[in-house]
């Protein structure tokens, strides 16, 4: 049961001109508080970020646009669960004991320590950039690299010994790797009696309430549910801003469907997308990535199914739709030692960014295990029924009903735990355990759920066993599960990076003049000219509303003009700012820019002439930011077509 914190990061060569930019982008973001480390005026604490008036605006609406593109689109049901789970759930789930990443510490001090799997790909990153590399060598490297994150214990000692691997700072011995979980506990009430931890993702809050959800589905299938809220993990080592947080927001959603119907009546809508995909064999090999349809992929079984396919190839869009560059995004297989042993395939979309390739989404194709371990330990069906088209005949061999009254006489309060444990039994191992009560009176039992692990004495007279034949006219089994995870602020990081820019000052835009003695000086003064190319959708303000010059605002006719046109985008539900402040045309110009505002709406003395003599001709002129093209257009009727161009979809 691989720890599915990891989230890897893989050095590529494409990231050189991202990486470039990323200090420029760093300014730019702190300057105009996107986002900053949390507690800053405290010193902060590593891996967690406050988000600021832009940033917080920019993430909601990229909120919005997938709960657009995915909930709406795809008709989920969506709930909203708690951040704190008891103790129960999460054991049950195998978080409490297997969600874990290995640790290494410097053995001359214990309070330097590191992410075992993320040393040893950056010293796997550092040999393949050394001039002396060879190419069988960096083939080498590259297997290494892959596997870093599927190895364990053991094997990440012999990796560490066979490369001579110490501590970075020291140069010392590093300590063996062990298991660290990276679940924050919490107690539960005034006692601390109940212990509960904060949820490590969002999935578990969906499988505990499938049953209520299909209910509200009227039982139909397939169906899917998502969720989105925040995530918990006491990562080791966070680092690299919003990539590796101890608190992030997850969205998520869980597809249900029949274990051998994971046909996607819509698959054909994305079957035809060319994707750069990266199959575990090119990995194993260190081969480049392959470029195929998505309806290749599923006809050659490279892609497990059409409903997984269908969810890869929505995912593509909406990360394109987004503001991801479609030539920085991949399709990653997890190779067969890093995928859980119940899952049947499982991919990771990763963008390219400064640090490289980074996991952002991972679709994986789970089976039925969650749904399965919380019905077991709960002793609630978590299943769904279909009629036969044809009856079937089945044959079942398993304890009386005479044998079963008894066993529940005779275990009390353990009955339904030694029940529920031989009802999942073979007809083989129960033919052996009564073989066992007959020759020694008795056989014992062992139960392991979450009440504990337990062995239970039972008499040869209470194993009674029966065959029995039925006919079915309704098929009773325990849904699959599709899995899209979404690392919301992975994503952000992703955005943030392809969408931003430099450019020479606009044409139309005058010198700024000389400070005068005494004022106080620009903060933007030094900064570069930024860019930030946000698809409309999901900037943080639509539009930027802006008079030519003060001598506009000193006008008596401005305010009554500029309130109707806040009125009107407020309306239309148009996010927006207004800068009245002294500085130049286009100095607002670039400061907008440098929000990522895709439209501003300039009033100028011509549109207040206009205004006085007849306020429906009135006219004002709307610029576009990426291209910095001015058009004039009546000011009735300017919001409206800010709505539609910020409506519109490039999908």
């Amino acid at each position: 049961w691989p720890c599915r914190a990891a989230m890897p990061i893989t050095a590529s060569s494409g990231s050189a001109a991202f990486a470039k930019a990323r200090p420029d982008l760093d300014g730019l973001i702190k300057r105009r508080f996107f986002y900053r480390q949390a507690f800053e005026i405290y010193g902060g604490v590593a891996g967690f970020y406050t988000y600021g008036p832009p940033g917080a605006a920019v993430k909601q609406n990229l909120l919005a646009l997938w709960r657009k593109h995915f909930v709406i689109e795809e008709n989920l049901m969506e709930v909203d669960d708690t951040n704190i789970m008891p103790h129960d759930v999460l054991f049950t789930s195998g978080h409490v004991e297997r969600f874990n990443d290995f640790i290494v510490k410097d053995s001359s001090d214990a309070n330097r320590f590191w992410r075992a799997d993320k040393l040893l790909e950056e010293v796997m990153e550092a040999k393949m950039a050394d001039k002396a590399c060879t190419p069988e060598q960096k083939v080498e490297y590259q297997k290494v690299h892959a596997q870093a994150d599927a190895y364990s214990a053991e094997q990440l000692s012999q990796v560490f010994a066979q490369y001579g691997i110490k501590a970075p700072e020291s140069g010392a011995e590093l300590t063996p790797p062990e298991e660290f979980n990276l679940m924050f506990a919490t107690p539960i009430g005034p006692s601390g009696m109940i212990q509960g931890y904060l949820r490590p993702e969002t999935a578990q809050g969906i499988f505990l309430n499938f049953k209520f959800c299909l209910e509200q589905n009227n039982y139909a299938m397939p169906f899917g549910i998502a969720q989105v809220g925040k995530a918990f993990r006491n990562e080791i080592a966070p680092r690299s801003g919003l990539i590796r947080q101890r608190e992030f927001t997850q969205a998520e959603i869980e597809y249900f469907v029949h274990p051998q119907k994971k046909a996607h009546p819509k698959f054909a809508a994305v079957g035809s997308l060319q994707l750069e995909l990266l199959p575990s064999p090119q990995q194993l090999a260190a081969q480049p990535a392959v470029r195929m349809s998505l309806a290749e992929a599923v006809a050659a079984g490279t892609v497990a199914n059409e409903t997984l396919g269908f969810f890869i190839g929505r995912t593509y869009q909406f990360l394109v739709r987004a503001g991801c560059k479609a030539e920085h995004i991949r399709f990653r297989q997890h190779l067969p030692d890093e995928m859980a042993h119940y899952a049947c395939d499982c991919w990771d979309a990763e963008i390219e960014m400064s640090l490289g390739w980074v996991e952002c989404v991972g679709i994986a194709d789970r089976s039925a295990y969650d749904l399965t371990v919380h019905a077991k330990a709960t002793n609630t069906p978590l299943i769904a029924e279909e009629p036969f088209e044809v009856p079937v005949k089945v044959e079942r061999y398993g304890l009386s009903k005479k044998a079963a009254a008894a066993l529940g006489k005779s275990f009390k309060k353990d009955a339904k735990r030694v029940t529920g444990k031989l009802d999942e039994m073979s007809a083989e191992e129960l033919k052996a355990l009564k073989a066992t009560a007959e020759a020694e009176g008795k056989a014992s039992l062992t139960v392991s759920d979450c009440g504990g692990s337990d062995t239970f004495e039972i008499a040869n007279e209470l194993l009674v066993f029966e065959a029995t034949t039925t006919i079915m006219h309704v098929e009773k089994y325990t849904p699959n599960v599709i899995e899209p995870s979404f690392g919301i602020d992975r994503i952000l990081t992703a955005i943030y990076e392809h969408t931003y820019s430099v450019r020479a000052k606009e044409g139309d835009a005058p010198e700024e003049p000389p400070p005068k003695k005494g004022d106080k000086k620009d903060s933007t003064a030094d900064a570069k000219p930024g860019v930030l190319a946000f698809p409309p959708e999901v900037a943080p303000y639509k539009c930027v509303v802006l008079p030519l010059d003060m001598r506009v605002v000193r006008e008596c006719e401005y305010a009554g003009m500029r309130d109707a046109l806040r009125a009107t985008l407020s309306e239309q539900g148009l996010q927006y700012k207004v800068d009245e402040s002294g500085a130049s045309i286009g100095k607002r110009y670039a400061r907008s820019d440098e929000l990522g505002i895709p439209f501003a709406i300039t009033i100028d003395e011509d549109c207040l002439k206009q205004f006085k003599a007849d306020a429906a001709s009135a006219t004002a002129t709307l610029r576009e930011r990426d291209s910095t093209r001015q058009v004039r257009l009546p000011l009735s009727t300017i919001a409206q077509t800010v709505h539609q161009l910020c409506s519109a979809s490039s999908l």
